[in-house]
């Protein structure tokens, strides 16, 4: 009998969300990209953003993490509140990026879900879709 895979299932694919946090809260566009599968989508109030490969991406993690440094960002962390396994190689997660300014000061809270696809033993957000946190 085999022991299960330590790199599939909902457990690890919230670790790779860890890992992405601990990356974005870097500012550093190389340390996020390798989180990212490609394509990629990005859903929020304003609208679709389909990001088609690393180059897009690229563009798209630059601005929003310019526009984070400029108020005064240092760090995000997220209080997962639902894991899901959707299939072997899908994960949906959800919960709320509470981001933190360099003072310590709460700056602001996010209502965040993804999907996050295993491709070559490696999970992947696919999808991430900003929303309203939950009400308390």
């Amino acid at each position: 009998m085999s022991s299960p895979d330590p790199a599939a299932g909902p457990d690890a694919a919230l670790r790779t969300l860890t890992g992405y946090y601990s990356a974005f809260s870097t500012l550093d566009v190389p340390a996020v990209l390798p989180y990212f599968h490609e394509p990629c989508l990005f859903v929020n109030p304003q609208g679709v953003l389909s990001v088609p490969n690393s180059e897009a991406l690229a563009a798209v993690l630059t601005s929003v993490l310019e526009a984070l440094r400029a108020r005064e960002f240092d760090r995000s962390l997220l209080s997962a509140t639902k894991v899901q396994s959707l299939s072997e190689s899908t994960c949906l997660i959800t919960g709320v990026a509470v981001r933190y300014k360099r003072n310590g000061q709460e700056l602001e809270r996010v209502g965040v879900t993804y999907v996050l696809q295993k491709t070559d033993h490696a999970w992947k957000i696919a999808v991430i879709v900003l929303h309203d946190p939950p009400s308390a």
